[in-house]
């Protein structure tokens, strides 16, 4: 009994860890669209690069530990052979692919660095006289 109960535990947390992380990742790269969100989208996008390069000199670039936690409760309910890249295994999860690691990892970067430019552009950018600024 006790360790059916674990076991649908574990599986409420895999598809929590599943919405959550997909929606952040999606608030990551299109967070900054939006005027309400734009000050949070700064927050959770520089959070996200500091865990990859900062926590990545002691874990491994591009450590997240969502990721980590996601992992661990997936190899609890016996899922093996788990990918570097969170990106990755949303695709094949999500998607049935598998695009090479490379082109993910590199893709990933790119993405997440133009949605920092644009953050940043967006929130410190000199407005017009009509318009409001946000910080």
């Amino acid at each position: 009994m006790m360790m059916l109960l674990f076991m649908n535990w574990l599986a409420v947390a895999d598809y929590a860890f599943l919405i959550f992380h997909t929606a952040l990742i999606l608030f990551n790269l299109l967070g900054w669209i939006s005027s309400f969100t734009r000050k949070w989208h700064l927050y959770t996008i520089s959070l996200t690069l500091a865990s990859w390069f900062f926590l990545g000199i002691w874990y491994g670039w591009g450590y997240c530990p969502f990721t980590d936690w996601h992992w661990e409760i997936l190899r609890l309910r016996g899922v093996g052979d788990l990918p570097n890249s969170y990106i990755n295994y949303l695709f094949n999860r999500l998607l049935g692919l598998q695009p090479p690691p490379k082109l993910i990892e590199v893709s990933t970067l790119l993405f997440t660095l133009m949605a920092l430019l644009l953050s940043l552009w967006v929130n410190f950018r000199k407005r017009s006289k009509g318009e409001k600024k946000e910080f």
